[in-house]
């Protein structure tokens, strides 16, 4: 809506002040070029895509269909999506793993090698520097992806705790995979139409797992996760190959998979219940509050040795004052920051995020 009242008055004033206009118009257009670009961005654009800024980034939010029409065909169909935006990183050494316990909430040492979990970066309050999905390549070897919204600060975070670990005698580096760019493949058809590109049995790669393995004679990282709700991929390519990789699956699929935007992406991990960082959860709410106690290893429950532990623990002994929940509503969509109100009146919460259902 801000938008709109934007352009509206902007076109109320231009018959005025044509040089304040040319002057906004120039704002906009260096705003726009201070954008990052991922390494598909042209083919984007050529492919119809409508480019808005997300993150620091410019990023479709949808092409020439409906977020409605992408949603349902992701769910029926297949959707491609591309996430180069998210920030993926290595960390490697002998305390790798003590390291990266020290910082989030899941038991990343009991995972088998080449499996991995949804995990939160706690603070010392318990708060919600980000959420993860971690993965144990190795006993020496963590890959991460981190929200590209937060990928400052985590970064710093990570890069200072890292640095006084060290400096006690840990062992542990790290590497910011920014050579790479990432793609999401999700829906019913996302194994059977990546099948056709690799020499490898995805059928026996189950949910979480992870594989170093040639797609389309590229060297990929490919984990059999997503933020949709479907079964599929995401897959971390060569960024100088993504565009021909994008390509191939469209390709392979015979049109049934398409490009899909940022929009559906919302409306898909919306309908499957999934946290969005900035909306569900904050530095200020903790995984408990979120709802994502399941996602705290029972171990680590019984140590307590991570950021904002205490605070954590003790909500789960005594449970939170407050918790993200579900709810399905008629009438128009409810909207984020919406206040929720009982039917005597009384204020008790609000909307963190919503949307349309499907019909």
């Amino acid at each position: 809506m801000r938008g709109l009242l934007a352009c509206a008055t902007l076109a109320r004033r231009a018959a005025f002040a044509p040089a304040r206009v040319r002057h906004l118009a120039g704002a906009a257009e260096a705003a726009e070029a201070e954008l990052k670009k991922t390494a598909l961005y042209d083919f984007h654009v050529a492919h119809g895509g409508k480019m808005v800024p997300f993150a620091g980034w410019s990023m479709p939010i949808q092409y020439r269909d409906s977020i409605m029409d992408s949603t349902v065909n992701c769910r029926a169909n297949g959707g491609l999506f591309d996430v180069a935006h998210m920030c993926g990183l290595s960390l490697r050494g002998r305390d790798a793993i003590p390291f990266l316990e020290s910082l989030v909430i899941a038991d990343v040492a009991a995972l088998r090698d080449g499996t991995g979990t949804l995990t939160v970066f706690t603070n010392e309050k318990g708060g919600a520097i980000d959420d993860s999905v971690v993965t144990k390549v190795t006993d020496q070897h963590i890959y991460l992806v981190v929200n590209a919204g937060c990928r400052d600060k985590d970064l710093a975070h990570i890069e200072a705790h890292m640095e006084a670990f060290n400096k006690k005698g840990g062992d542990v580096k790290w590497h910011i995979h920014d050579e790479r760019s990432l793609l999401a493949l999700q829906g019913p058809l996302a194994a059977p139409t990546l099948q056709l590109l690799t020499k490898e049995d995805l059928s026996k790669m189950y949910f979480s797992d992870f594989k170093l393995i040639d797609i389309n004679g590229y060297s990929c990282f490919l984990t059999r996760t997503g933020y949709t709700g479907e079964d599929g991929f995401e897959i971390s390519v060569p960024s100088e190959n993504a565009v021909d990789l994008a390509k191939a699956i469209l390709e392979k699929s015979e049109g049934k998979v398409r490009l899909t935007g940022l929009g559906a992406r919302d409306s898909l991990r919306l309908e499957a219940g999934l946290c969005l960082y900035g909306n569900d959860m904050e530095q200020h709410i903790t995984p408990v509050e979120a709802g994502l106690s399941w996602a705290i290893g029972k171990r680590r429950k019984a140590e307590g040795d991570f950021l904002g532990a205490d605070v954590i623990l003790k909500q789960l002994q005594e449970g939170p004052k407050i918790r993200r929940v579900g709810m399905i509503t008629q009438g128009p969509p409810a909207r984020s920051h919406s206040e929720l109100v009982s039917s005597s009146g009384e204020s008790i919460g609000e909307v963190t995020s919503g949307g349309s259902a499907r019909a």
